[in-house]
């Protein structure tokens, strides 16, 4: 049962970070900048964020195995578009569209599958750390596969590569059984849908904007903020007249979920943008190849591959908020090892410690924080609460790759070559220890599911249940 969904979440994190080695050979090819690059990348992660959370909804109405396979037709399509892209706006339709609308409605359904599978804490922390150490170990190696690829054949042929996996994943989901039955009938929220959407989009899209336009900038974070207050106010309206919105606002009412939400967030912010960062640097400011970069990531992949396949031992002897503050701790002392070697030296090993240090820092609390969100609400609320921490995760993606790679990119003409990479690692730094304060805060029990009156849904599922 597990093949297919680990293998999604896989190729799924793989394409958010395999282009991150090829930005130059994909510029030139097609006549564009590295920006234009960052922006086809950063769409990509910022539509599966927007639309994640519909995505989840809909798994309700159509179906879990039925979303994960739409999702993964999608998303093949995609691929063959990219790989056959002429110019930048054809790549963005294919890769940042197609292929973002097909991981919003392939992913969700993984971890609803995972979580209705697995009801202990243990057993499900073994699923979601193979699928969550997946997407760590895609994220991580994709630069390393796709600088492989861009070397020896064409960036394209990395698209081509996904679209024969997704074929391979569509065929192992034949065998999926679907543990709870559609509901046709189940309302959607068009209105919410669309608010929610226009709201992370115009505030990423706003923070690409800095060093370019800085009046635009300002522009689309506040409508971003403004469209997102009207989505949480049609929510609460509709609410109170009785009929069902996108999102519940009692997920918002849990405390440790909340908390866990701001580590995904952070987490996966660290990794892309962590990745972004040092790619470009190393291909823009000491000219490396794309094969060369992409085998620097071989270190972080090791870090996630080893600290993931410890998953299960971690969630036997330790609370699950205790791994995640370990995580944020060993990842900042990774940043700081990024910082502190690469100004003091040129050579190419001074990247090997730092990225190996926040593999292990990130692979070990990419489990625990998932496995914290999902378990604190019963499964009536596990399509609603998938939905968001994936759209949370993914816009902690598409934040990274926004917020670094912008102070990364404008500042790359500066007469000291350290200085663009000194700063963006820094902004990661500053972001680490806000997610190491999120997990601070997190309690040793959990909280009720949902409100007080669901204390039995709690008991049966809740984080209270977490070890130590």
């Amino acid at each position: 049962m597990l093949a297919p969904l680990v293998l999604t979440q896989f190729i799924a994190s793989f394409a958010g970070s395999n282009m991150n080695v090829a930005i130059k050979n994909i510029s030139t090819d097609l006549n564009t900048t590295i920006h234009g690059v960052q922006t086809a990348i950063t769409l990509f992660l910022l539509c599966m964020a927007a639309l994640m959370i519909p995505g989840s909804k809909l798994t309700d109405r159509w179906g879990r195995k039925r979303c994960l396979t739409m999702g993964l037709t999608v998303y093949g399509a995609g691929a063959v578009i990219a790989a056959l892209a002429p110019v930048l706006g054809v790549l963005i339709v294919g890769y940042s569209v197609f292929e973002g609308v097909g991981s919003a409605l392939m992913i969700p359904p993984i971890y609803i599958l995972a979580t209705l599978a697995f009801e202990d804490v243990q057993s499900r922390a073994r699923a979601f750390g193979a699928i969550s150490g997946a997407g760590g170990v895609g994220a991580a190696a994709g630069p390393l596969i796709g600088g492989l690829i861009t070397t020896t054949i064409s960036w394209r042929a990395s698209f081509g590569l996904q679209a024969a996996v997704v074929g391979i994943i569509i065929y192992l989901s034949l065998k999926l059984t679907d543990p709870l039955p559609p509901d046709p009938a189940r309302p959607f929220d068009k209105l919410g849908a669309v608010l929610s959407a226009a709201g992370m989009s115009f505030l990423v899209i706003g923070i690409l904007q800095a060093g370019n336009n800085n009046r635009l900038l300002v522009i689309f974070v506040v409508l971003g903020a403004a469209f997102l207050l009207w989505f949480y106010l049609h929510v609460r309206s509709t609410e109170r007249a009785g009929k069902e919105p996108l999102l519940s606002t009692s997920l918002f009412r849990n405390r440790v979920s909340n908390l866990g939400l701001v580590t995904q967030n952070i987490q996966w912010l660290l990794l892309m943008g962590s990745t972004f960062v040092v790619s470009v640097f190393l291909q823009e400011e000491r000219g490396f190849s794309a094969i060369k970069t992409g085998a620097i990531f071989t270190a972080a992949t090791a870090g996630i591959l080893i600290s993931s396949l410890t998953q299960e031992r971690l969630a036997k002897r330790f609370a699950q908020r205790t791994v995640i503050r370990a995580g944020f701790i060993v990842t900042i002392a990774g940043v700081g090892l990024l910082l502190g070697l690469v100004s003091f030296s040129s050579h190419i090993w001074a990247f090997l410690p730092g990225l190996f240090v926040i593999g292990i820092g990130l692979g070990g609390m990419l489990t625990p924080s998932v496995n914290v969100v999902q378990s604190a609400f019963p499964e009536d609320k596990q399509g609603e609460i998938s939905g968001l921490s994936r759209s949370v995760s993914n816009l902690g993606s598409s934040l990274g790759t926004a917020i670094a790679g912008t102070i990364l990119v404008a500042d790359l003409a500066s007469s000291n070559k350290n200085a663009p990479y000194i700063a963006a690692m820094g902004s990661l730094g500053v972001l680490a220890l806000i997610g190491l304060g999120a997990a601070w805060l997190l309690p040793r029990n959990g909280e009720p599911a949902t409100a007080r009156d669901e204390s039995s849904d709690t008991q049966r599922v809740g984080v209270a249940a977490e070890p130590g």
